[in-house]
């Protein structure tokens, strides 16, 4: 079972509130992208504040194939938009990806650094929301979207500036 400890010790599991299948969210990829619930991150102007409670259905390997049963040849990426609050059961779906599809998976992470696990996503973005700085689409962002390949970890932010 997907589990995680937050402050106050009480134990929940890693959840999703929808899904959708994006194109802009991972350059050149037709992406199923999972909203993670419980978000830690407290992002002021968040597009998405409902994902900071502990709301949705469980997400694990069964659901993640499942998504896949009903998506499979329409995508070519799963993005998980979300699970800073329980990092090893991301890598746990991200390495099941791997170990029984040939998609191409990304990790949107809130946080300001890339991840120790980075080298397990294809994609990953990093840092939170400042509406100051702008979103990836903006040249002053603090977010960054980089691309695992071939054992380099390439920053492809500027991808968005065209």
């Amino acid at each position: 079972m997907n589990r995680v400890s937050t402050p106050n010790n009480r134990v929940t599991v890693l959840k999703y509130y929808n899904y959708d299948i994006v194109f802009q969210e991972i350059p050149d990829e037709v992406t199923l992208a999972v909203n993670i619930t419980h978000c830690p991150h407290r992002c002021v102007g968040c597009h998405s504040p409902h994902l900071r409670e502990d709301i949705g259905q469980e997400l694990d390997t069964k659901t993640l194939d499942r998504l896949l049963t009903k998506y499979g040849r329409q995508i070519t990426c799963v993005c998980f938009m979300g699970g800073d609050g329980d990092p090893q059961d991301v890598e746990k779906l991200a390495r099941h990806l791997h170990q029984h599809t040939q998609l191409k998976v990304a990790w949107y992470s809130g946080n300001a650094a890339l991840p120790a696990n980075a080298t397990l996503f294809d994609y990953v973005k990093i840092g939170g929301y400042r509406a100051d700085l702008g979103g990836l689409r903006t040249r002053t962002t603090n977010q960054r979207l980089y691309h695992n390949h071939n054992g380099k970890t390439v920053d492809i932010t500027e991808r968005f500036w065209r």
